[in-house]
């Protein structure tokens, strides 16, 4: 069945996310896709989707949507509280974490995030068109999404329906990120540094300025010293989300899932994959350090987020408005986990 969302209020810095467009880096077109991959997935799992569905990025303030066709489960995860208003004029506040279907004519109002990075999910995820294999939303090339744009007034969202008598919902305590410096794999332009520099790098604190999108966040604290003024600039080579790009004023920029696809200053370090969802709720005038590991602890430190998540999984749980087919759910969304 197919069910249908207007968007009633777009609100500020919201888009249409999923895993990403993989494979045409190569023609300068970005990855992109969500910021926090694991908070999407846990909103993912609160609504009975697979790990990769679209749902909406929130980043600001957030979206208020109306259904117009069918019922729709919603579940967001992150730090925000809901109004669900009713047909009947009812209306009352959704935590973040639970689930809950809406009817026809039913609207969900989302408040505002202070910071960070949040997901709303739907069931059966935003079904918006297929670009280039994703239905992210790259705004600079105005590619997925809805019409490339980030949520507006009158956008119309086609997702999944449910069944006329399925209540069953879904709960699960917050996810947590790991804690402490922010783990970073030397170079690939680390030369390009004086040695000092790194070991700068690596014991300062730095800021996280409000010069921050989806593109990439610049820090303030120590400048970094090139070995000499013209090391500040390569020849453009790739660029990849992660990677800490050093300018000439020796101030650190991490680039971040919308960044440009090559770059023309150093690298002298890179984010590792498993700490990337971090950066993503990182607030203006929050601090972070960074830490240098190996491959080998960096392809480690991967696998334990993957446990951790499987782990967060597994405390979901489920009102019984159905219960002959809770155990079905549960073996659909770990098929659909592979």
């Amino acid at each position: 069945m197919i069910g249908m969302l207007e968007v009633i209020d777009g609100g500020i810095g919201n888009g249409i996310q999923d895993a990403g467009r993989f494979g045409f880096r190569h023609m300068g077109i970005t990855v992109s896709g969500w910021l926090d991959p694991l908070l999407a997935r846990c909103a993912n799992a609160l609504v009975g989707n697979g790990p990769d569905c679209a749902c909406i990025e929130i980043r600001g303030a957030g979206p208020t949507l109306g259904v117009r066709h069918g019922r729709v489960r919603v579940a967001v995860a992150g730090d925000m509280t809901l109004t669900v208003h009713r047909a009947n004029g009812q209306s009352f506040p959704l935590p973040a974490w639970e689930s809950l279907v809406l009817d026809p004519q039913d609207a969900l109002e989302t408040g505002f995030l202070a910071g960070g990075t949040a997901y709303l999910a739907v069931g059966g995820g935003v079904a918006t068109p297929l670009q280039l294999g994703s239905r992210s939303t790259y705004q600079r090339a105005r590619i997925g999404g809805v019409n490339g744009h980030l949520l507006a007034s009158g956008d119309v969202l086609p997702c999944g329906a449910l069944g006329r008598n399925e209540r069953r919902e879904y709960q699960a305590p917050p996810w947590q990120h790991v804690q402490g410096a922010v783990r970073v794999m030397l170079g690939p332009q680390d030369g390009h540094f004086k040695p000092e520099s790194l070991q700068l790098l690596l014991s300062s604190e730095y800021q996280v300025t409000p010069q921050m999108d989806r593109m990439g966040m610049r820090l303030d604290g120590p400048a970094l010293a090139h070995i000499r003024p013209e090391a500040a600039d390569i020849v453009s080579d790739g660029v990849t989300p992660g990677v800490i790009q050093v300018p000439g004023n020796g101030l650190p920029i991490i680039l971040l899932a919308d960044c440009q696809t090559v770059g023309g200053y150093p690298k002298i370090a890179t984010v590792i994959s498993a700490d990337l969802p971090r950066l993503a709720q990182l607030k203006p005038g929050q601090t972070v350090r960074f830490c240098a590991v190996s491959a080998v602890e960096a392809r480690a430190a991967r696998a334990e987020s993957e446990e951790r998540w499987c782990a967060w999984v597994q405390q979901l749980t489920y009102g019984l408005h159905n219960a002959s087919s809770v155990g079905d759910d549960v073996d659909a969304f770990w098929n659909a986990a592979g």
